[in-house]
């Protein structure tokens, strides 16, 4: 009887809260007993109570929230945010009680875990989706007050990209812009990865002239820069500030690159090598003088040309010279700060660095002091970050202040460029036409309409969004890669997965010049981008083959039936004569012929056939089309190196639609082993749906059975366990459509002799035009590029991206404006990316003020 008077009392105690307005960022000031209780009592307690404890969860006995229950409070979040609980047979909590639940767990946890680490989650990209979508895209219930947004406050640090092409200005000279040839590597272009996958910068190597050694020679004894940033995550948008800081192992690795750096702007390439004699226009020069012994792996190994290919700036200027003037010392100084910063010191900041020089040279002489004095530039602290800290505005009515001048210019110059402005925006800084949102509007506009100007950055986010660049760094297990009809010798593959990358990275730079739905493009082209290799990669595996050759790998050659037959007579007879050696060397002999002869059998018959060979178990895809490029990083591993030569083709009809089925996407879902269903259901529910999963519970076993006779989805049965299912059900059945390519991207209509099943199902999408069985992932995705839904959650992304933080219900206006902008422009990304960047969320910053 207490119980249900309980529960009475409780929806009378909560009844006016649900007339209360809601502003969305303003703190819950409550008490546990207050607030928190009552709605557990009311939506919770039914299922988790000391009787019931469905998931042995009892939610009766929690407490106000501290470093104890913390992992609790944080599930407790999650599905309440995310409307996972009450179950949707029960009574729902009103929209607004809801979510002054969800922001009272958030406000109690920041301050509960303020010393232990702090709590973060709710500011992670991959919570970001916990912001009720009908709430940011339709009509608010009455009583939600939305206020005039703004971004907090704050410094971002550069990019590892955005850090490496800095430094790459400081040293390499790149092309300028060929409308011609727009494939092709330009300056503002971000340093691309080698094909080993590394973020490397290279000293010198368009001097190059030879090699002792070759390859190996060449890829130990070039110096690089290696990135020393890092991102926090592997997956998903990264460029967030609240994540990222430079730690002292971080600023010690780029002091010691600073030097190396500084060296080569005085001196070329003369500060890599060994010997005078390496530096000559006649190669041939050097092997007359070239020192005895291996040089392979050594940088006297390498001879460079005379011809400077490099820029000459100030600090080449100030080492050339003897003497050492004020005016040289401030040159050097004023030339790095600006390229190091993207702005030029004022003139406390240039008096200060020029007296560090000055102190350095006193204390070690000109050689070491100018180096050691001008390294500590590259540790200033707007040369690793970019503030945004609007410590001179005038706040408004709400506290915001507006971006001015330089913070303004260069937010607006780091949300497209990786260099440093270029001269009409400096100059509009300078001139004070950097204060205003029409200003913003003039400069976004022009820069976006100048295809000269690279946007890298623009590129970065298709890359964050859609996650194709992880290819090449999945690891293989060789043998079933093998499997795949893919060869796994040596970084074969490897090297195919980064120049499918770049192939990709090409494909989404032509939507964006058409800029005419390119979010529906990118989902259902039937466009490639493609190299020889991918003949094999966009093949298909021959289904009525591949058993025949699977049963036929099982039976014994007569040779080795033979083989073994006298190999038991031999035993039979040692056995009865032990100590007779001419049988025992007789049957060692035999066993070693037995050894060879599977060997041979084992490669020749069983290992799957290669593409190109008679009995190949890859149908190739005749891909044909015109010329064209994809940029590539610099020489790094001499013939190694990736190339840029590509053609544009069509993918096989019936077998490809857009990104999500072409191997760079498929490749970067997949494990050692297999496909990732589950990773690819959930990149579908997150990415395209604007659905999110909570997180895995720490006493969860993660793990499929080890079963290689069962095919991966008869494996996945264990998901749909009771405990598990209520989650599996919104990936699993989003993930498992794409069974109809293994896990090297390769099209088939069997796995294990099998029929593949590439049925699948969308579940609870928020829009019921979109729920339904699909038959294969070609008729899902081609469901999903045709919703407005799916629309709005890929601006949801722009919007993370380009503000670098997760969109709260103020900025529902912002996000309507853009897809709206997005949708009457003919799904321009210009017209996106343009209404992003005049809104308050990107002009106005706000100090946050932390948790009590």
């Amino acid at each position: 009887m207490l119980k249900p008077l309980l529960t009475l009392f409780t929806a009378l105690w909560l009844a006016p809260l649900a007339a209360d307005t809601y502003t969305p960022g303003q703190p819950v000031q409550a008490k546990f007993k207050d607030l928190a209780l009552p709605f557990l009592e009311q939506h919770c307690f039914d299922c988790h109570d000391n009787d019931t404890q469905k998931g042995d969860l009892n939610l009766s006995e929690l407490t106000a929230v501290d470093e104890t229950n913390a992992a609790t409070w944080k599930s407790v979040w999650a599905q309440i945010a995310l409307e996972e609980m009450p179950p949707k047979k029960k009574t729902q909590p009103p929209v607004i009680d809801r979510l002054h639940f969800s922001d009272w767990i958030i406000g109690e946890l920041q301050t509960a875990m303020k010393d232990k680490g702090g709590f973060q989650a709710h500011k992670d990209p991959k919570k970001a989706n916990f912001v009720d979508h009908d709430l940011l895209f339709g009509k608010l219930p009455d009583g939600i007050q939305l206020t005039p947004t703004s971004s907090p406050a704050r410094i971002w640090r550069v990019t590892p990209q955005e850090h490496i092409t800095r430094l790459n200005e400081l040293i390499n000279t790149e092309p300028k812009y060929d409308p011609a040839n727009p494939g092709l590597r330009t300056h503002g272009d971000a340093v691309p990865t080698n094909h080993g996958g590394e973020l490397k910068l290279y000293f010198g190597v368009d001097n190059i002239l030879s090699v002792v050694g070759g390859t190996v020679a060449y890829a130990t004894a070039v110096k690089s820069v290696p990135v020393v940033l890092s991102s926090a995550r592997k997956t998903g948008l990264k460029n967030y500030p609240d994540f990222y800081t430079v730690n002292s192992a971080e600023a010690t690795q780029i002091l010691g690159k600073a030097e190396d750096i500084l060296q080569f702007m005085a001196y070329g390439p003369l500060s890599l090598v060994g010997m005078k004699e390496q530096i000559t226009d006649d190669p041939k020069t050097y092997d007359k003088v070239k020192p005895p012994g291996d040089l392979r792996g050594l940088p006297t190994a390498i001879v460079y040309s005379t011809k400077v290919l490099r820029p000459l700036t100030p600090v080449y200027d100030l080492m050339k010279e003897p003497d050492v003037t004020d005016e040289s010392l401030r040159a050097a100084v004023d030339h790095l700060f600006e390229a190091l910063t993207f702005r030029p010191p004022n003139k406390a900041e240039s008096d200060s660095y020029l007296q560090v020089v000055k102190d350095s040279i006193a204390k070690v002489g000109k050689e070491d002091g100018v180096f050691m004095g001008l390294s500590s530039i590259f540790l200033d602290r707007d040369a690793l970050f970019r503030p945004e800290l609007v410590e001179n505005g005038k706040p408004d009515e709400r506290g915001r202040v507006m971006l001015q001048d330089w913070e303004l210019g260069l937010a607006v110059n780091h949300a497209l460029r990786y260099l440093k402005p270029d001269e009409p925006l400096c100059r509009a800084i300078i001139d004070g036409r950097m204060k205003t949102r029409d200003d913003v509007q003039r400069e976004v506009t022009r820069m976006l309409a100048d295809d000269s100007i690279r946007k890298p950055r623009i590129l970065q986010f298709f890359r964050d969004y859609f996650d194709y660049d992880l290819a090449g760094y999945i690891c293989k297990d060789a043998k079933a890669l093998a499997a795949t009809g893919i060869s796994n010798k040596g970084t074969s593959h490897y090297e195919a997965m980064f120049d499918a990358t770049a192939s990709t990275d090409r494909l989404i730079e032509m939507a964006l010049e058409k800029d005419k739905n390119v979010l529906k493009e990118l989902l259902t082209t039937q466009q490639v981008v493609a190299t020889k290799k991918d003949n094999t990669y966009f093949g298909a595996i021959r289904s009525n083959e591949a058993p025949a050759q699977a049963e036929a790998a099982k039976q014994k050659p007569a040779p080795i039936i033979a083989l073994e037959t006298k190999i038991a007579e031999l035993e039979a007879q040692l056995k009865s004569k032990p100590a007779d050696s001419k049988t025992q060397k007789s049957l060692d002999q035999q066993r070693q012929l037995l050894k060879v002869a599977e060997k041979r059998f084992d490669k020749t018959n069983r290992a799957p056939k290669r593409a190109g060979s008679d009995k190949a178990i890859v149908a190739e895809a005749n891909l044909q089309g015109p010329a064209t490029f994809a940029r590539v990083g610099h020489k790094s591993f001499g013939a190694g190196s990736l190339k840029p030569e590509r053609i544009l083709a069509t993918a096989p009809e019936g077998q490809r639609l857009g990104i999500l089925t072409h191997p760079a996407w498929l490749v970067s879902q997949s494990d050692a082993m297999d496909n990732h269903a589950i990773h690819r259901g959930i990149w579908i529910r997150e990415r395209l749906l604007g659905g999110g999963i909570p997180d895995v519970p720490i006493t969860v076993d993660a793990q499929l059975p080890a079963e290689p006779e069962n095919t991966l989805r008869e494996r996945m049965r264990v998901t749909k366990a009771d405990y598990c299912w209520t989650c599996h059900q919104k990936m699993d059945p989003l993930g498992l459509p794409f069974e109809m390519y293994n896990h090297a991207g390769l099209f088939r209509t069997t796995e294990l002799g099998k029929p593949v099943n590439t049925t699948g199902e969308i579940i609870d999408s928020g829009d019921p035009k979109l729920d339904g069985p699909v038959a294969n992932a070609l008729e899902m995705i081609t469901k999903l590029a045709n919703s407005q839904r799916v629309e709005q959650v890929f601006v949801r992304h722009a919007f993370r991206f380009w503000m670098g933080r997760n969109e709260t219900l103020n900025d529902a206006p912002i996000l309507q404006a853009a897809h709206t902008a997005y949708r009457n422009n003919g799904g321009s990304m210009k017209a996106l990316i343009t209404s992003l960047l005049t809104s308050d969320a990107f002009l106005y910053r706000k100090v946050e003020r932390a948790p009590n």
